[in-house]
């Protein structure tokens, strides 16, 4: 593997347009940690139950900043924008968040939906863009969204507009300074050519982001990663990009031929992955985020897991303690 400081910087691409002055991520003063998030309310009740020790560990991910996701155009998504944003203002701190409901999501998988056609989602972004706007934030688009262009998932005229949206929101969240926008990028074991993976990105017009992102609700080791994200970077003028760590201290499951889906569906023996800091030693990569919610499903993929999206106690507890 070809890891990030072996090889000299290329020289990064000439921009047309004027770059607005704004934080970098590793100036910023951290990332917001809500205090009612589910770990917290989850441990508070375990403590009064004189469940202690699941409680402390369950801490570990309590307060740990982790993204928060927007799926959805239920009436309150824009009010719980507005809290996110004014409450990570007021400590001072930096917001992560994930639109996440592109025109058909996940191809009608564990998180399938998104928005109805182009024009909700282009309605949707500017909505959620204006609350995040003036704000200092962090935005992960849309993930799963470009490789699922490239493995045939999404194919003709519903992946020309989706990369069309994708440019166009990425455009909108960067009309004011401060909020930085990382197009996501899959994961080191999805897309293997990094050539095709680099070719969409740039196609989705992450050259208007702040770079792209990888291993989100996934659990690929940080280190192939690295290896795998310097090499998409290459290719597009040494641009930077984060790594979701939330679960990958344990690296991913085995792939079971019989049973793919649970390499990736809640697997068993996963565990906390490095702390997200914006110090990450390592050149091009800006920032270790937990952009996966720790203990939140991947999905009804087995007897007793919800479905995607919503707290699981147990597996929280597992990730925390393995």
């Amino acid at each position: 593997m070809v890891l990030a400081g072996c090889t000299s910087e290329p020289t990064p691409p000439a921009r047309t347009e004027t770059p607005q002055a704004r934080p970098t991520v590793t100036e910023s003063a951290g990332f917001f940690v809500e205090p009612d998030a589910p770990a917290a309310q989850q441990a508070a009740a375990w403590e009064a139950a004189g469940r202690n020790a699941d409680a402390e560990a369950l801490r570990r991910i309590a307060e740990s900043p982790a993204a928060v996701w927007f799926a959805d155009a239920n009436p309150g998504y824009r009010e719980r924008a507005q809290r996110l944003v004014a409450s990570a203002a007021a400590a001072g701190r930096t917001a992560v968040l994930v639109p996440y409901w592109v025109p058909q999501r996940d191809c009608g998988g564990h998180s399938g939906g998104g928005a109805p056609d182009g024009a909700a989602y282009r309605a949707w972004i500017a909505d959620l863009a204006g609350v995040v706007r003036g704000h200092e934030a962090i935005v992960v688009l849309e993930p799963d969204a470009v490789p699922h262009v490239l493995d045939g998932c999404v194919t003709g005229e519903t992946a020309r507009e989706r990369m069309t949206l994708l440019g166009e929101a990425i455009g909108t969240f960067k009309q004011g300074p401060g909020v930085r926008v990382y197009l996501d990028a899959g994961n080191p074991g999805w897309i293997k050519d990094v050539d095709r993976v680099a070719g969409a990105l740039d196609d989705a017009g992450v050259r208007r982001a702040d770079g792209f992102s990888l291993n989100v609700a996934n659990f690929e080791t940080t280190e192939a990663n690295v290896a795998y994200g310097t090499a998409v970077s290459d290719r597009l003028g040494g641009m930077p990009f984060v790594i979701d760590t939330s679960r990958n201290g344990n690296g991913p499951a085995p792939v079971d031929a019989r049973d793919a889906e649970g390499h990736w569906c809640n697997p068993p023996g996963r565990a906390l992955g490095p702390a997200p800091t914006a110090e990450t030693g390592t050149p091009r990569v800006d920032a270790y985020l937990w952009v996966k919610r720790p203990g939140e499903s991947d999905g009804a993929c087995l007897p007793d897991a919800p479905p995607a999206g919503q707290w699981w106690p147990e597996y929280a507890l597992g990730l925390a303690t393995n």
